[in-house]
């Protein structure tokens, strides 16, 4: 069974919201309030992707503590930029 649109979306959030640590829940909350409706089915399978990494490893990506993984160095950056705004 294929999942719709609007409930890919919903899952989304809710991964966004509910992190292992609080400064994820915060960043990935407002990226995701902002951006996820406006993505493309390709952008929003490298977010899922981003979704399924460990939380302390996305912290340090997105605060630029750590070099992001090649496959989600865009996302990142537009993570960390969007969260600084």
């Amino acid at each position: 069974m294929s999942e719709t649109y609007e409930h890919r979306l919903k899952r989304m959030q809710m991964r966004s919201m509910r992190r292992g640590i609080k400064e994820m829940d915060i960043i990935l909350t407002a990226y995701a309030k902002t951006h996820l409706g406006q993505m493309d089915a390709a952008q929003l399978d490298l977010y899922d992707q981003m979704l399924d990494e460990n939380d302390q490893d996305l912290y340090q990506w997105v605060t630029g503590q750590v070099e992001a993984p090649d496959s989600l160095k865009i996302l990142i950056k537009d993570v960390s930029q969007t969260f600084q705004k």
